[in-house]
């Protein structure tokens, strides 16, 4: 009989001894919110529209950047294709959609929605890439070969949006 009872004894002991479980914790990442802007810049040439690309990093991309503080949207898209195209300052004509996308960078999330206008030029200039953004290139190319080139999804979702306005404006 002393037998049973020191095995229950034991028994209890494992028991209790047993690691609790313990529920899992999904670590929350803090996304820092940054707001951007940034245009599709175009030109008439013949029977179509021309688009102003960038090569920036290795990737055809649109002129955008990140809004300065008390900066409005309207004007840190205006600004910043003229710095990236090393251009006066372009003229506005409509919003055309927001974006959305997160990256890392130095260890810490992002999370940046950027605001596109469709604009044009202001007066006709030479053009110059700004060198220390990255921008090696800046090119005139047709509406259709734009979509086809722009290394971003989200890139084509706007040119696509810039076709849907010119469309409207020529009434088709």
């Amino acid at each position: 009989m002393r037998m049973r009872k020191r095995r229950e004894t034991v028994l209890i002991k494992k028991r209790i001894k047993r690691p609790i479980r313990r529920a899992r914790t999904i670590k929350r990442i803090d996304v820092t919110q940054l707001t951007a802007a940034g245009g599709v810049l175009y030109r008439p040439a013949d029977d179509e529209l021309l688009v102003l690309l960038i090569f920036r990093n290795g990737v055809w991309d649109l002129p955008k950047g990140k809004a300065e503080k008390d900066e409005s949207v309207e004007e840190c898209a205006a600004r910043e294709v003229a710095e990236e195209a090393g251009i006066p300052e372009p003229v506005i004509e409509t919003f055309l959609c927001s974006t959305y996308h997160e990256y890392d960078m130095n260890g810490k999330r992002y999370g940046k929605t950027t605001h596109w206008y469709s604009m044009r030029e202001a007066t006709v200039s030479e053009m110059q890439p700004q060198r220390e953004e990255g921008i090696t290139k800046v090119e005139w190319t047709s509406l259709h070969e734009a979509i086809n080139k722009t290394g971003y999804e989200n890139l084509k979702t706007v040119l696509i949006a810039f076709a849907g306005v010119t469309e409207d404006r020529a009434g088709g």
